[in-house]
């Protein structure tokens, strides 16, 4: 609904287009906002969690450099022997180089303190400090170690201790060495820290805290030994874990800070700063008021754009809208509307010119619907008829009353002569008219140069025209100065050209152009009706002899009945199978015809009622029969089908007879192969099982001379096991299509020696072989050429008797070699030369009886003469049998 509106309404337009252009600007002003503030934000959180790392980095060079000084006074000798004097020298020198140690002192086994530099003015020598638990530490560790952070008893300053225990070689616990570092360093490294960032004057803090959560470095010692749950509570936890991050957390007094924190890991310190985030993220906020700034700005730009454009442009437009619809609805306009658009039409703008246009235009409809008034009628006279002169007649007829002219001329080319001549007219002489004729190479004439252009063309004057001079006389006879050209134009009808002739010099106007193009289109238009309807009547003759020869063709029986019963169409073979005419089908009923065709059963009339009955049921509309049709087994189907019309209501019936029978006969071929290979198994089969059982009986003893005869008739039924599994997968390949043949030269007289040796029935002397001299090379497959010739001489010796001659002789035809092998025998019947080659076809006479065989031998033989591409048939003889194949010559490759 809102998509029609917004179609429909220019202002919606408008309002769409305008958030298109000012959401997207928004939008990325708040993208651009959020991107920079992330950024910054980052920015600053990256800097500080760099210089908190870079001060735990310097803290714990710091710390080490204190444990590894404690480290090395545990080795002096004096320091582990309790050597007073010694201690104070050494004492005095590490604290002389070491300004941020506080106090240096040495603890015995038992907590008590020994010594202690430099003594100062609270001496605490002799006391015990096995309370501390850094002493207590000590005594369970051996490597140095620093303590938490405390008030020194002796300097009452906020230290924190190096502690080292001493141990002999055993391991004997002999007490501790210690140094008291003094936090105010680390304070200091905390204020340079903050210096060197410039930002004293900005909140910036930095915490250096100890593993118990004490504070032991600050710019500000009223901070040192503060808890860090008194300062940050919401960020300690993460902080004494170790944790490595930045947090925005409020502080003690609720005031929200950043905060950055890093592990000082060999002592479980960490280093924390933090910032209050009003001045952390400054540049992030001024970038936010920034952005509202513009995003506020370009909003309210925005929307006095809108209020402007409505008032100077919308509501300008809706009421020209209106008057609009009013003047194409050929409605009456209001006085005030008028008035109102006057003064609308006083705007020196574009818009003021728009009214301007829209009044020239109210004046030029009225015209215009009288010349569509004309184009109607016209366009009704060009579908109402097919009679070009009557329709070409009223198209001019309109032109001359609309463009008020009296001579007009439709040319046409006219493919007999090659000219082009005038096919109707308006005011022009029948002496004129004969003599009106140009060629296509007058390319000065208007009319050709509106034909090979495909657009309008006009001559002003015919007599200021240089390009038009030939043709001056033509037009000084016809009586006009000034022409209009307009092209006709058709897919389907030759070349042509409508003009406009006036007596005195002329510029046709666009407008008139362009109705004198629709006047050429309307008049194309009923030629081309004329030559389609010519056409498709042709054309439509064509396709339904092309559709009744296809059905007429078909193997398939086609009947079509009305609803009477009558019979409406029948092809071909429905005539066959009834033995009736055509002009008989045709004043016959269905019935009547299947009651032919099931005439040869024993029971027709009760069959057909069956067969009806069947084809009249809803779901299963097929029934098949048998039946003998001209003295052959015929297997029909009949399949019934309803016919309707474009509502899908029945206006007849259907019936389609599908002879079946040779799908029929390949199921048979499929029962003899089974019957056939078994048969041929089991007899081999059978002798080798029995010689060889014969051989290996124990209890006889035979001969040499018997046992090779017994192994020979083995070897020979293996051969001939071999011979049929070689042929069944012959035959395979051949239907597949996967036989390759491999061309080679091959010795004739050398292949027909092999094939009559290697045969199952030897012809001996009975052979004859016939070669014509000088026959050029063969290639062929010798293999399969071979297979070929040994099974035409076993079909020859098999089905022509013992006492039958049998010759084979190769001659030259053009570019192939024929062979042909025959014999003396009974010979071929005519009827069975044709299916002699199907897969297990046998002929049945007195010497083929007793012969085994599979039928295959002859299927096989055309399928590796086709693989050759050549040919294989039986030539007609009075007497015995001919096989001839072809082998061309210019066989090299396959």
């Amino acid at each position: 609904m809102f998509i029609h509106k917004l179609r429909r309404d220019f202002g919606l337009q408008l309002l769409a287009f305008y958030l298109l252009l000012v959401v997207p600007a928004l939008s990325i002003i708040v993208v651009f906002d959020v991107i920079e503030s992330r950024r910054i934000q980052q920015e600053v959180t990256s800097r500080d969690l760099a210089l908190a790392k870079a001060i735990a980095q310097q803290t714990d060079i710091a710390i080490g450099n204190a444990l590894n000084a404690v480290e090395q006074m545990s080795l002096y000798p004096a320091v582990r022997a309790d050597n007073i004097e010694d201690l104070q020298t050494i004492f005095s020198i590490v604290q002389g180089s070491r300004p941020d140690i506080d106090l240096i002192y040495r603890l015995d086994s038992n907590g008590e303190m020994m010594y202690h530099y430099p003594a100062g003015a609270i001496s605490t020598i002799g006391s015990n400090f096995a309370f501390r638990v850094y002493f207590q530490k000590a005594q369970k560790s051996e490597a140095a170690f620093l303590s938490e952070a405390r008030i020194s008893p002796t300097t009452g300053q906020p230290v924190a201790s190096a502690v080292m225990p001493i141990r002999t070689r055993d391991g004997v616990f002999l007490g501790v060495i210690a140094t008291n570092i003094k936090l105010e360093g680390f304070s200091a490294t905390a204020r340079e820290a903050i210096q060197e960032q410039g930002q004293q004057q900005q909140g910036f803090q930095v915490f250096i805290i100890d593993h118990t959560g004490h504070v032991v470095g600050h710019a500000e010692e009223s901070q040192l030994m503060a808890g860090i749950n008194s300062i940050m509570p919401e960020i300690a936890l993460e902080v004494l874990d170790g944790a490595t991050g930045s947090q925005i957390a409020p502080d003690a007094n609720g005031q929200e800070q950043l905060y950055t924190y890093a592990p000082i890991p060999n002592v479980r310190w960490a280093i924390v700063t933090s910032r209050p985030t009003a001045l952390a993220f400054s540049q992030q906020a001024s970038l936010r008021t920034i952005t509202i700034t513009a995003f506020l700005a370009f909003a309210g730009i925005g929307v006095l754009f809108w209020n402007v454009l409505h008032r100077r442009v919308l509501k300008p437009i809706e009421h020209l809208a209106a008057i609009s619809q009013l003047i194409g609805e050929d409605k009456e306009i209001s006085l005030k509307q008028r008035e109102h658009l006057a003064k609308m039409a006083q705007r020196r703008d574009q818009l003021g010119e728009l009214i301007t246009s829209l009044t020239r235009m109210e004046k030029s409809i009225q015209a215009r619907m009288n010349e569509q008034a004309t184009l109607l009628e016209t366009s009704q006279a060009v579908v109402s008829s097919l009679d070009t002169k009557v329709v070409l007649d009223l198209i001019l007829e309109q032109v001359e009353r609309l463009m008020n002219v009296q001579k007009i001329a439709i040319f046409v080319f006219d493919e007999q002569s090659g000219l082009y001549k005038v096919k109707a007219s308006r005011g022009l002489s029948k002496q004129y008219i004969e003599k009106s004729t140009f060629k296509p190479a007058e390319s000065y004439s208007a009319a050709m140069r509106a034909i090979r252009s495909g657009k309008p063309a006009q001559i002003v004057d015919t007599e200021a025209d240089p390009d038009f001079a030939p043709l001056l006389p033509r037009s000084r006879d016809g009586g006009y100065r000034s022409i209009l050209a307009v092209p006709l134009k058709s897919n389907y009808t030759p070349s042509s050209a409508l003009l406009v002739l006036r007596p005195e010099p002329y510029e046709f106007s666009n407008n008139e152009i362009q109705l004198m193009a629709n006047f050429a289109n309307h008049a194309a238009m009923a030629m081309e009706n004329a030559a389609l309807y010519a056409h498709s009547d042709q054309r439509l003759k064509e396709q339904t002899r092309r559709l009744e020869a296809l059905i007429q063709s078909m193997q398939d029986g086609l009947i079509l009945g009305d609803l009477g019963g009558n019979v409406i169409y029948t092809n071909r073979r429905i005539a066959e199978l009834a033995n009736l005419q055509n002009t008989e089908l045709v004043e016959t009923t269905v019935t009547r015809v299947l009651s032919r065709i099931l005439s040869q059963l024993k029971k027709p009339e009760k069959i057909r009622k069956q067969v009806e009955k069947s084809l009249s049921e809803t779901k299963n509309r097929e029934v098949e029969i048998n039946t003998v049709i001209k003295g052959r087994e015929l297997f029909l189907r009949f399949h019934a089908f309803d016919v309707t019309d474009l509502n899908n209501v029945s206006i007849g019936r259907g019936l389609i007879i599908q002879d079946m029978t040779a799908y029929r006969e390949i199921d048979r071929m499929k029962t003899s192969l089974i019957s056939t290979v078994s048969h041929e198994l089991r007899t081999p089969l059978a002798a080798i099982k029995g010689y060889a059982s014969t051989l290996l009986a124990e209890d006889v003893t035979w001969d040499r001379e018997s046992t090779r005869e017994f192994l020979e008739i083995i070897s020979d039924e293996a051969d001939r096991l071999s011979d049929l599994v070689n042929n069944l997968l012959d035959l395979s390949r051949l239907e597949a299509g996967s036989l390759q043949i491999q061309p080679v030269e091959c010795n004739i007289e050398e292949i027909i020696e092999r094939a009559a040796k290697r045969s199952l029935t030897f012809p001996g002397h009975r052979l004859h072989v016939t070669l014509a001299p000088s026959l050029p090379p063969l290639y062929a497959d010798q293999p399969r050429l071979e297979t070929v010739i040994r099974n035409l001489l076993e079909n020859a010796a098999k089905y022509a008797g013992d006492n039958a001659n049998i010759s084979i002789s190769v001659s030259r035809v053009s570019d192939k070699l024929i062979f042909r092998v025959e014999d003396d025998g009974p010979g071929i019947a005519p009827e069975q030369s044709e299916r002699i080659f199907d897969p297990f076809f046998r002929i049945d006479n007195l010497f083929s009886r007793g012969a085994g065989g599979t039928g295959l031998g002859l299927a096989i033989c055309r399928g590796l003469i086709n693989a050759h591409r050549g040919e294989i048939w039986v030539e007609p003889r009075a007497t015995g049998a001919c096989f001839a194949f072809s082998i061309p010559l210019t066989l090299t490759t396959v």
